[in-house]
């Protein structure tokens, strides 16, 4: 008797993209799902541990650039507390421990997402995720850079005059909060790109923003900056619109992919005259109506057949 290595029956993806799964099995699908994904960061929540102090002595470089940093040939900072540098280890591992994870806990998260999606749909969900990972690398690197540029001038513009230690939990997130903003910030475009390919906006549309956007990017970056002075908003404000600008050339391509802007009354003006000629007849006085007419007498209803000979045998 041949034994038959091939799987029988539907796989849970294609169960789950059919509706055949019930609410009993889409539950029992999610709880699997979550323990995979727990499972991922714990893996990495201990690789993060492990490589934390070399993750630690990246994020320590803007600071440790400060000649008030070194004390004895060392780079120092001020701790507060006893368990302050325990707690700070764990943090920077947890961080690293999510990105490491990354490709476990959002596989997970995708499978059980993607059936509910259709083939395109899914299609377009690998591009934006391929393309969102290296913009927030993009903007990571350009707040770490920004931070190093820019922490001497706020040190020295304070009320000291000085620079001086720092405590190392506040500047540690510190850094990593600039790094979440500068990297969320560099996602904008691709929200533009959305809107566009799901056909809400038109690249024309997107176009005539761009005065808005600027203002909106150079807004953003004023406040998101840590710097007072003019060069880390203008840096990261520049990034932006060359992105937003960059997401309006693909959209346009896009456009000109689909046949957008080519319907029937796209190039009229919506305050414009109809070009169709005014042939249009003066209404005169109204003619004469004449009296209504009686109606003829309705002739009477033949009564209808006993219920027992309205059918034959048949019906």
């Amino acid at each position: 008797m041949a034994i038959s290595l091939r799987r029988q029956g539907p796989t849970k993806f294609e169960q789950a993209a059919d509706g055949s799964m019930t609410l009993i099995e889409h539950v029992r699908e999610l709880r699997n799902r979550l323990f995979w994904a727990a499972l991922g960061i714990v893996a990495g929540l201990i690789v993060g541990f492990i490589i934390s102090q070399w993750v630690f002595h990246i994020l320590e470089g803007p600071y440790c650039g400060l000649e008030s940093s070194w004390i004895d040939g060392k780079c120092r900072f001020v701790v507060l507390g006893a368990t302050d540098g325990l707690v700070l280890r764990l943090k920077i591992a947890l961080w690293v421990g999510l990105i490491v994870g990354a490709p476990v806990w959002l596989f997970q998260l995708w499978a059980f997402i993607a059936p509910g999606l259709h083939k395109h749909e899914r299609k377009w969900a690998y591009i934006f995720v391929a393309i969102a990972a290296p913009l927030f690398i993009g903007g990571a690197v350009l707040a770490y850079f920004v931070i190093q540029h820019s922490l001497p001038f706020i040190m020295e513009a304070g009320v000291i005059g000085d620079t001086t230690q720092l405590e190392v939990s506040a500047y540690i997130g510190f850094v990593t909060s600039m790094i979440l903003i500068f990297g969320a910030a560099f996602e904008f475009p691709l929200i533009l790109l959305m809107l566009n390919f799901t056909g809400v906006v038109s690249a024309r549309r997107l176009l005539s923003w761009w005065r808005i956007v600027v203002f909106l990017s150079f807004g953003f970056s004023a406040i998101a900056t840590p710097d007072p002075g003019p060069f880390g908003m203008t840096l990261l404000a520049l990034c932006m619109v060359v992105l937003y600008l960059a997401a309006v050339g693909v959209a346009f391509l896009n456009d000109r992919r689909k046949g957008r802007g080519k319907e029937i009354y796209a190039g009229l003006d919506d305050d414009e005259i109809s070009p169709i000629e005014d042939d249009r007849e003066p209404v005169g006085a109204m003619g004469r109506v004449d009296g209504a007419t009686a109606l003829e007498t309705p002739e009477p209803v033949a009564k209808p057949l006993p219920l027992e000979r309205r059918f034959d045998d048949m019906t």
